[in-house]
């Protein structure tokens, strides 16, 4: 390995192994102005050769250590020169601030659910007694595969990442997560369970993330999905779930016409909040099909939220149930 400063006031870091180079890309000298910035960027770079590292993850971590070492910030306000995160929505709100992946860069999303980590780690080491079970939901949401391949290279002081790929989140566990552990079945009380259904296979991205929201916060979820009234027999068959006592609200995705949350809300006595998808022909309109049959539903009980929003379903759903 050679690390090389350059006249020019550029530098260069090179790999050699097994006859390849690796060229980190030129940047200004200033990224090595300090020995702490050498010292990472050789940390980086062993792992490298080690092989812990793949090339397109040391090149996340070194654009990441790019920014902290060139800017005058410290990692808490380069946050802040980009996000205001609100710590106390959950005590506020009833639910936390989660992160909408979509738009925001890697380095973005890493700082924001490391700072909520930290949050959470305070509260817990401070035993306080307004903790909640909601604020164990720290979430990105809208992650696509490849932009979580570049957060996860990103280091972090306070928990780790867990991806779910169906419903796009990432889950960021903090690391005192452990030290107050609550089952859910103890943490709410009987009769809170929430059912997420579908009407088809192609709704699980945004069932999946209602769930998975619910789950993060310590919610008891039955997924009950594939139940579209093209097969009323379906419906029937999972009535014993929908109708039991346990439940507290549902949460029904469904495309195309949009039917099923009124057959659900006919049937069952516990609120239904629909949630119209983007699934569909011609017509659908990219889910705004559904979303008027679902407005003008004749069953009373049924609320809608916006087209393909399940983590608003899933707030919704655990208000519903507090």
């Amino acid at each position: 390995m050679m690390i090389s400063r350059l006249s020019t006031g550029t530098f260069k870091c090179f790999l050699r192994r097994n006859s390849r180079v690796l060229l980190c890309r030129q940047y200004s000298s200033t990224v090595v102005r300090s020995a702490s910035s050498d010292s990472e960027l050789r940390r980086i770079l062993n792992q490298l050769g080690d092989g812990k590292l793949t090339p397109s993850e040391s090149e996340a971590m070194i654009r990441r250590q790019l920014v902290l070492s060139t800017s005058e910030s410290s990692p808490d306000k380069i946050l802040k020169s980009f996000a205001d995160i609100d710590h106390t929505r959950s005590s506020r709100t009833g639910f936390p601030e989660a992160v909408f992946g979509a738009g925001k860069t890697p380095d973005q999303i890493a700082l924001i659910l490391d700072d909520m980590a930290r949050h959470f780690n305070e509260k817990v080491t401070e035993g306080d007694s307004v903790f909640d079970n909601s604020q164990r939901a720290i979430l990105a949401t809208r992650v696509s595969p490849e932009l979580y391949a570049n957060v996860k290279s990103i280091p972090l002081s306070h928990g780790h990442l867990v991806y779910h790929s169906t419903a796009k989140i990432i889950s960021m566990i903090p690391s005192h997560s452990t030290e107050r552990s609550i089952d859910c079945e103890e943490s709410l009380p009987p009769g809170k369970r929430i059912v997420v259904a579908t009407a088809g296979t192609t709704d699980l991205p945004v069932a999946e993330e209602a769930a998975v929201v619910l789950e993060a916060a310590q919610c008891k979820v039955d997924r009950i999905y594939d139940v579209g009234v093209a097969g009323l027999h379906r419906v029937i068959r999972a009535l014993p779930r929908l109708q039991n006592s346990e439940v507290g609200c549902i949460i029904v995705c469904a495309g195309m016409d949009g039917a099923l949350p009124s057959v659900v809300g006919g049937l069952v006595s516990c609120p239904v909040i629909a949630v119209p998808t983007s699934i569909g022909y011609g017509v659908s309109l990219g889910g705004i099909s559904a979303m008027l049959t679902m407005l003008n539903s004749c069953a009373p009980g049924v609320g809608v939220v916006n087209i393909d929003n399940g983590f608003g379903a899933a707030a919704l759903a655990y208000k519903c149930i507090l």
